[in-house]
């Protein structure tokens, strides 16, 4: 299901390194755009039928990729997606995180807002899990 992709995309989105998936030809337009929504504007490549005579590889921001490939008639054969690692940035601060999680939990589990929050940010879940356990405490 959508749901469970997007939490799984949420618990690789801190790994500091290429991600690649391997995709359904049918499911690719609704996988880029929850890896757009989840992973942020990350440089991707969407290859398809790799190793094989008429392979092909359109390469660009996930947003970009996702807006292709919903127009796009679905492609035929394997399909392969390389996102690229997300670039470093400055560590959050707490009252941004605070917000971020405060966004998150309004419809979400713990569990889910820290791993959205910690995905979006780049945060160490840890650091997210204890930003959300001090909202807890001050909210109840």
């Amino acid at each position: 299901s959508a749901r469970a992709r997007r939490r799984a995309l949420a618990e690789v989105a801190g790994i500091k390194a290429s991600l690649v998936f391997m995709e359904s030809p049918r499911r690719l337009a609704a996988a880029l755009a929850d890896m757009s929504e989840v992973l942020g504007p990350r440089e991707a490549a969407v290859g398809r039928e790799l190793t094989k005579k008429f392979e092909e590889v359109r390469r660009g921001p996930l947003p970009e990729l996702a807006a292709h490939y919903r127009e796009a008639p679905t492609p035929r054969g394997e399909v392969t997606v390389v996102v690229a690692p997300a670039a470093d940035a400055a560590p959050a601060s707490d009252d941004d995180l605070d917000r971020r999680l405060l966004e998150a939990l309004d419809g979400a589990s713990m569990r889910d807002a820290t791993a959205l929050v910690a995905a979006d940010t780049g945060e160490p879940r840890r650091r997210v899990y204890a930003r959300a356990l001090a909202l807890k405490g001050k909210n109840q």
